[in-house]
């Protein structure tokens, strides 16, 4: 009982701590004022001004004015990194920042993880040393030593001397209750300058100049003070909420709703974070309405044959691959065998060689491949899923946890069991309404706010294991009017999605 209570003390604690620097539930707290008091020790150089402007005498370097709410660096730009006192989990971060001509800082979520702040002014190709990249990480005993940085899809930077923004959802790394880490780090979404530039990146640690190299619930912000001059001004810091919720293309067409800008307008109204639809004619309209919009497009849904006289994949497997370069979006991988019975290991290695190539085809364009269990089909299983991707044994492949392909072919009692498994490959969860035992369709899927199967009982599962990603709604063959069935999820979603948090 006191080893109860104790744990108990310590998630409270923790809860507390993430609650207090986001300034409770719901609110925003700003780290700038008047003073540096929500700032660590000693900040050097650092000083308040009103306002930054870019030097006329010197375009390399910042001057302030009076004032109070904005932070630069010193006179030359090259102090010491701030450390903020709170400490945070999962947020929502917004910053604006300001860089004179050539410099460089950065913001550092938890004091490990980067998002780079540069003068990419004009770059045509942005790499993750430019402005909104991911920095890299770091390894002196690796070759390259250099790894795992993240450009950003787009450069959306403005000319040196302007004031810009980022605005970031970002997912603290879990660990079980012996301090193993079973979820890693994540940016589920990176704004710059109002457009998206990441989505859904996993981290495998600390990025390079991290101030630490372990790996923690929570951390405080840094922001970079000894590569250039920079200034910072609304630094807000608030809860980031429950996991990302989209919409699959199963759910979004009926007769007033069969365009791309159609189905993409309506799930933001609504407050989907994206869709995921078939790979086949429109990927490309699709993907640029999400683009326009601010949403992700989060996988495209593509088939592949196994069979020793089969064509190995679908013609717009390709051409969705390069319609979804750089975005880190997901070839949801359906598998298919002519020769091979429903999960049968004996399709393995043809199964491996096949999803190496797309695997290897998609790396080289920053896309993943999320192997999608399907009744019936040779990956129909969780475990077929898992199965595979580890011999296959590459970063870019994970699985789908399908929640109605699941409760077709399972049983409910194995799902924590099924989610512990799949979790080390788990890049995307569907879900939707369904009653149990149910056997058919009609019963396996249906509207989030209807059946009798305890959804919110396998959202607490998935979170309490450590899944942090998104989760998509399913709606194949529900029918009826896809406004009202997606407006009816979602709320559902946010009454139900609290178990998460």
């Amino acid at each position: 009982m006191i080893a109860l209570r104790i744990r108990i003390w310590v998630v409270l604690l923790v809860v507390g701590i993430c609650c207090v620097a986001a300034g409770g539930a719901g609110r925003k707290v700003n780290l700038l004022g008047s003073d540096f008091s929500q700032w660590r020790g000693d900040t050097a150089d650092w000083f308040i001004a009103g306002d930054a402007i870019q030097d006329t005498q010197n375009e390399t370097l910042l001057k302030g004015k009076p004032g109070n709410g904005v932070i630069i660096n010193g006179p030359t730009g090259r102090t010491q990194n701030i450390l903020s006192k709170a400490e945070f989990g999962d947020v929502q971060a917004h910053v604006e920042f300001m860089v004179p001509k050539g410099s460089n800082s950065g913001v550092y979520l938890q004091g490990r993880y980067e998002i780079q702040v540069f003068d990419s002014w004009g770059v045509a190709e942005p790499h993750y040393s430019d402005c909104g990249g991911i920095y890299e990480r770091w390894d002196d005993n690796r070759n390259p030593q250099g790894f795992e940085g993240y450009g950003p899809r787009v450069n959306a930077s403005k000319a040196p001397g302007q004031w810009q923004s980022f605005d970031v959802v970002f997912r603290a790394p879990r660990f079980d209750k012996d301090g193993k880490k079973i979820a890693k780090a994540r940016f589920e979404k990176v704004m710059h300058n109002g457009i998206l530039v990441h989505a859904d990146v996993e981290l495998t640690g600390p990025t390079r100049a991290s101030t630490w190299n372990d790996e923690k619930a929570i951390g405080p912000i840094m922001l970079q003070g000894d590569h250039g001059p920079v200034a910072y001004r609304n630094i807000w810091i608030e809860p980031a909420g429950p996991n990302p919720f989209f919409a699959m293309d199963t759910a979004t067409k009926d007769a007033k709703h069969q365009s791309a800008k159609e189905q993409v307008e309506m799930v933001k109204e609504l407050g989907y974070a994206g869709i995921g639809p078939n790979a086949g004619g429109g990927l490309a309209e699709m993907f640029a309405e999400c683009q326009k919009n601010g949403l992700q497009l989060y996988a495209a849904y593509v088939g592949a044959n196994i069979g020793p006289d089969q064509q190995k994949y679908e013609p717009e497997l390709e051409q969705a691959i390069e319609t979804l370069k750089r975005t880190n979006s997901m070839i949801w991988l359906f598998v298919q065998s002519n020769k091979d019975k429903v999960s049968s290991p004996e399709g393995d290695e043809r199964a491996v060689a096949v999803i190496q190539e797309i695997a290897d085809k998609a790396a080289t364009k920053g896309v993943r491949v999320a192997l999608y269990p399907h009744t019936g089909f040779w990956v129909e299983r969780v475990e077929d899923a898992v199965r595979v991707a580890k011999k296959v044994d590459r970063a870019n492949v994970g699985v789908t946890f399908n929640l109605c392909h699941w409760l077709k072919v399972d049983d409910e009692k194995n799902a924590e069991s099924l989610i512990k498994l799949a979790m080390p490959y788990l890049f995307v969860v569907t879900i939707n309404g369904a009653d149990s035992g149910g056997n058919d369709w009609t019963s396996l899927i249906q509207t989030l706010d209807k059946g009798t199967f305890d959804i919110g009982k396998f959202l607490k599962t998935l979170a309490d294991n450590g899944y942090t990603g998104p989760i998509g709604f399913q709606g194949y063959g529900i029918g009826g009017d896809a406004y009202d069935n997606l407006k009816r999820t979602m709320a559902a979603w946010h009454s139900l999605s609290g178990v998460m948090n």
